[in-house]
């Protein structure tokens, strides 16, 4: 009776700590059978209750871990995949910069060369998660490996569709605003997907206009053959485009929300394309001069201890002068002067 109701009990007290202590603890051995001694349960219930919850920090600990080591792999394959130096345009200037608010982004860029083609796209995952990210890189994949076999780029997105709209969850879309650019005619075009104005600073009116994009998502309706069109954008020399996703309008002049604050809005980035210096010597803004001075803009907005509340895509992109030259362009690298806490 004392072996059984005394001294087992203390035995598996010990043996379970040893195995709580060299990680190989199983929840069978944490229960404990009572004793006649009211005192020795009520020791055995505390040990019981604190092992288990012990166990259960350690085994969040180790999951954690495991989910940090699957982040950080996904942000290699991501970078890999996504993140290279862009492709050089011979007649267009183009800047363009990517920033995610978390560990990984859920929108981004891409320019792919295709013959005498380039097809520039911004994009905007409309939920975050592993699926978004699945999502974001398929799209991508499909869209290189169509641009190859069509020219327009709405032929592209329809196929697409075609392709996944079967396989994925119908709250799950995914926005895009396309450009092609045709080296050999010199001619720009359009296509959207339910993405953020397309803006166009005019030379000759010295002014910017929006261009509204259509309201369909990638793979919100089965057949969007007859929604998705190609249209084509009067572009000139000297004349720059702004593509952009949406945290660039809805970025907030405080470190919170709060349901006070106010939004950068589409107004302000016209303000702050309108208003970028020309260059020195010259009559005209560079892709550059307007990348910075919506930076700028951006950053002074938000004020100290800015916020980012979602990802944040940002491409410019300039039909280059003939006397363009980059060495006489303006730097990169924005003067902090000019800039708070917030940048690229």
């Amino acid at each position: 009776m004392v072996k059984k109701f005394y001294h087992d009990p203390i035995k598996k007290l010990e043996l379970t700590i040893k195995h709580f202590l060299v990680w190989n603890l199983k929840d069978s051995e944490i229960d404990f059978w009572k004793t006649p001694n009211s005192h020795l349960n009520y020791a055995l219930v505390f040990f019981s209750k604190t092992l288990n919850t012990l166990k259960n920090i350690k085994d969040e600990f180790i999951h954690g871990k495991e989910i940090k080591w699957e982040v950080e792999l996904w942000k290699e394959i991501q970078w890999k995949m996504l993140t290279k130096q862009l492709i050089e345009v011979p007649s267009l200037d183009v800047i363009a910069k990517s920033k995610p608010a978390w560990e990984i982004g859920w929108d981004s860029y891409d320019i792919i060369e295709q013959g005498d083609n380039y097809y520039i796209y911004v994009w905007d995952a409309t939920w975050h998660g592993v699926w978004a990210w699945f999502i974001m890189i398929m799209v991508n994949a499909l869209v290189s490996g169509f641009s190859k076999v069509y020219k327009s780029w709405a032929t592209v997105l329809i196929k697409t569709n075609e392709v996944l709209k079967p396989r994925v969850k119908a709250n799950l879309l995914m926005s895009m605003l396309l450009v092609r650019w045709d080296e050999k005619e010199k001619r720009l075009f359009m296509t959207w997907a339910g993405h953020e104005y397309l803006m166009i600073y005019k030379q000759s009116n010295k002014k910017t206009f929006r261009i509204k994009s259509g309201w369909v998502a990638i793979w919100m309706i089965k057949d969007i053959s007859k929604i998705i069109k190609e249209q084509e954008i009067k572009f000139e020399i000297w004349d720059i485009i702004v593509l952009y996703s949406d945290w660039i309008t809805e970025a907030i002049n405080k470190p919170k929300r709060d349901w006070t604050e106010e939004l950068f809005w589409e107004n302000r980035l016209e303000e702050a394309i309108n208003t970028a210096p020309n260059i020195m010597w010259k009559e005209y803004k560079t892709a550059r001069s307007v990348f910075n001075n919506i930076t700028i803009n951006l950053s002074k907005f938000m004020w100290y201890k800015p916020t980012q509340l979602d990802d944040v895509t940002l491409v410019v992109i300039q039909y280059k002068p003939t006397d363009f030259d980059k060495n006489n362009d303006f730097s990169e690298e924005i003067d902090s002067d000019f800039i708070t806490e917030w940048k690229w």
